[in-house]
């Protein structure tokens, strides 16, 4: 029974998200009272995560170096600079643009998983970057913040540094670590830990959005112009970049997604820790416009064959 409901969460993601931003446009107090707990509630997600790997997984990144270092250097090159290039085009306020900087700073997604699987890309692959970028966030994420939103607002890199790590290397190596020791008595709980951290992601969006009611009713058009500029953006510019390494269709797929969907998820827990509730506003809008467009493209690469020189196609 409750696995059949965990399945049906994952289902109704979008809806479940949907759903939980309405009641909290409608009545904020189902959700705020969620803001001191929003770092802890994604340490749940990131154990997890822990919880889903094993020491086998590192090893398999070996065979993989080469793509593993382009879609690495990709998702923290194009996104930082893309969020950094939107900003100034746009000319946001300080709080804003430091939101949109620090989605772009952040690792890739866990989601983006789900994303690759249902676009047809290499899901191995993407595993595997969502795994190494998460990684590095403790120390490229506060970096690259400090690096481009320090002369918009004062950025504490080295505050962002422990925070990241207790929100994410901490709880992943928790969570791995109990894998290895409880191995195949943990099955049960991980048919349902996926379901588990949509829901947590979900209450976490909707106290964001409780929290900015004022702003998000006022509907902050600029703010979400921006947030889908950067994320198709992001998926453009990651399949262009992965392009230029590798023809297997699989693969580019794979890293454009994770180079397009970020762990937004992270940026609205470092922004309330760190800066203000503002600042989260862009996190929690490019959570919701990823699992949109991110679902619509990988329906569209599902239909549309890959074409081969001589006219071949191959879905």
């Amino acid at each position: 029974m409750l696995v059949r409901v965990a399945k049906a969460l994952e289902a109704g993601y979008l809806f479940l998200v949907a759903g939980c931003c309405g009641l909290a446009l409608a009545w904020p107090g189902l959700f705020t009272w969620l803001a001191p707990f929003i770092a802890p509630a994604l340490g749940i997600i990131m154990f997890g995560m822990g919880l889903s790997l094993t020491f086998d997984d590192f090893a398999a990144l070996l065979p993989k170096w080469r793509l593993v270092a382009v879609g690495t250097l990709l998702q923290f090159t194009v996104m930082p600079g893309l969020a950094w290039g939107l900003a100034r085009v746009f000319d946001l306020p300080p709080e804003a643009a430091l939101g949109v900087i620090l989605v772009g700073a952040c690792p890739g997604g866990t989601a983006s998983n789900v994303i690759t699987y249902l676009a047809g890309g290499n899901l191995a692959l993407a595993v595997t970057l969502t795994l190494v970028t998460t990684l590095a966030a403790p120390v490229v994420t506060p970096a690259l913040t400090a690096l481009l939103a320090g002369p918009v607002i004062a950025v504490d890199g080295w505050a962002m540094v422990g925070s990241v790590f207790w929100i994410v290397v901490f709880p992943v190596v928790d969570g791995l670590v109990l894998r290895r020791l409880l191995r195949r008595r943990l099955e049960p709980v991980l048919a349902i830990f996926p379901a588990v951290s949509m829901l947590v992601i979900a209450l976490v969006i909707a106290c964001v959005v409780g929290l900015n009611r004022d702003t998000v009713l006022a509907f902050p058009g600029l703010i979400l112009a921006v947030v889908v500029l950067h994320n198709c953006g992001g998926f453009a510019l990651g399949y262009a970049g992965a392009s230029l390494f590798t023809a297997v269709r699989a693969d580019r797929v794979a890293i454009a997604v994770e180079v397009g969907m970020q762990n937004s998820g992270l940026a609205v827990a470092l922004a309330k820790l760190h800066f203000t509730a503002l600042t989260a506003l862009p996190g929690a809008l490019f959570s919701l416009v990823q699992n949109l467009t991110g679902v619509l493209w990988a329906g569209y690469l599902a239909r549309r064959p890959e074409v081969r020189p001589g006219g071949a196609g191959k879905t």
